[in-house]
């Protein structure tokens, strides 16, 4: 039997993506949550910052607990881009493994392209800032602050204005903005790592190693148990991340190593499915997801988003800075140009193809998405200027005015696409197979 060209060019998202659907479409619900959460906190951080009570609000944040003998001596502030923001990066490192396991990243053809967009996205924004302040040394080391995508800010967007958009664009956004996060981990652990002390990294890896394999061994005991992850994988996940804290590395990081140590399975046991037992990185995510949405990352927000603006004439100051220049175009415009660039690149050079009910429109609405930059590109701009350098705060600025732009921005657009596409949604609500796949999908794949 022939066959057309077409018929063997790769698509992303290939169709059996599809059965993902429901486990996208309900992170996706989670995530709106999380994302009010994490809006409302950095909203009532910046008005408690600019209110007359500002110093309960500095004093809060700079307040300093822990134990100083193991150097844990931290202000509540480092506390939640340390030690809070590990457990949103774990669930980072969970949501890459499972999918190069077992999800869209698992196969060359399919993840090829949202891990070239995330590249291009990645890029683009680092040589447009890099252009833009040039002339100012003082502001090089800031490139990577636009490079990072919020995950939580820009699915919570899509989920509250897409309800009739096709799966295949939640789908490339979550795989993009997963990629894109690896390689702002990466970013952090190979550029913003001014020491490195051998010996506790060295324990941190044996450590992570031991966690790994303890999850596999016992995999089906913690994911039967709740209590006994909490009293043994945690305990052992903890001092994993005060030994990777320690070694000079961003503790981030160990959460996002421990993230893929947990082991996931390819396809259950029949013995499992028959029970419907989830495996155990499905039951983690479940269980961490709401600590990491509705906790960690609106803590986060609390504390890093409070900056004074210092009236009229602050808001004048930054906004007539270069590095706030530099910081929105290459949010607002690096993003959606360095993802749009380098997925047509991609299409055309690998003959590769974009799912026949996605139109470029609709890549540009994830591009101006993946420009919300909130959390990683907090996290950033604390690593990159000092404190009491004036462009601490005018980063913070740039990073909320950036992330407001390119969220009303996408909302408009792909507010507009999620009307067209109401009569697609209503066509693939129709009979499904009994592998769930709507008969549209299976009859054009």
């Amino acid at each position: 039997m022939s066959h057309s060209p077409e018929q063997h060019e790769p698509t992303f998202p290939a169709y059996g993506s599809y059965r993902e659907a429901g486990r996208i479409t309900a992170l996706l619900r989670k995530e709106t949550v999380g994302g009010m959460l994490l809006v409302g906190a950095a909203i009532i951080a910046i008005i408690w910052a600019n209110s007359p009570w500002a110093d309960a609000y500095a004093a809060l944040r700079d307040f300093e607990i822990g134990y100083e003998p193991w150097h844990l001596r931290l202000s509540l502030g480092t506390w939640a881009s340390d030690g809070l923001l590990a457990i949103f990066f774990f669930l980072v490192g969970l949501e890459l493994k499972r999918e190069f396991v077992e999800g869209d990243l698992r196969s060359f053809r399919s993840a090829i392209v949202p891990i070239t967009a995330a590249a291009g996205g990645v890029l683009v924004p680092a040589l447009i800032y890099t252009a833009i302040a040039a002339q100012r040394p003082e502001l090089h080391h800031g490139w990577a602050i636009p490079t990072a995508t919020d995950i939580a800010f820009a699915v919570a967007v899509l989920a509250i204005i897409g309800s009739h958009l096709p799966p295949a664009l939640r789908i490339f956004l979550l795989t993009l903005a997963v990629v894109d996060d690896l390689l702002a981990i990466s970013i952090i652990a190979i550029f913003y790592t001014e020491r490195i002390e051998i010996v506790p990294l060295l324990l941190a890896l044996a450590v992570i190693a031991l966690y790994a394999v303890v999850a596999q061994r016992f995999r089906r005991f913690f994911s039967r148990r709740a209590a006994a992850a909490w009293c043994i994988l945690l305990p052992v996940g903890a001092v994993a991340w005060a030994l990777m804290h320690a070694s000079g590395i961003h503790a981030t990081i160990a959460g996002v190593l421990l993230g893929f140590a947990i082991p996931v399975l390819h396809r259950k046991s029949l013995r499992d499915e028959a029970a419907g037992a989830p495996g155990l990185a499905e039951e983690f995510e479940h269980r961490f997801r709401p600590i990491s949405a509705g906790f960690a990352v609106p803590v986060f927000a609390f504390l890093a988003a409070g900056v004074p603006l210092g009236g009229v004439d602050g808001l004048r100051e930054a906004f007539t800075h270069p590095l706030t220049y530099a910081i929105i175009i290459a949010l607002v415009g690096g993003k959606p140009i360095g993802i749009l660039a380098s997925t047509w690149l991609t299409t055309k050079v690998l003959r590769a193809r974009l799912d026949p009910e996605l139109r470029w429109i609709d890549m540009v609405g994830v591009g101006l998405l993946a420009g919300i930059g909130f959390t990683v590109s907090l996290l950033v701009a604390e690593l990159t200027f000092a404190p009491e350098a004036p462009e601490h705060d005018i980063a913070k600025v740039a990073i909320l005015s950036a992330s407001v732009i390119a969220a009303v921005l996408a909302s408009l657009l792909l507010g507009s696409r999620n009307r067209r596409y109401r009569r697609i949604a209503l066509r693939d609500s129709v009979d499904a197979d009994d592998d769930g796949i709507p008969d549209v999908y299976q009859s054009a794949g």
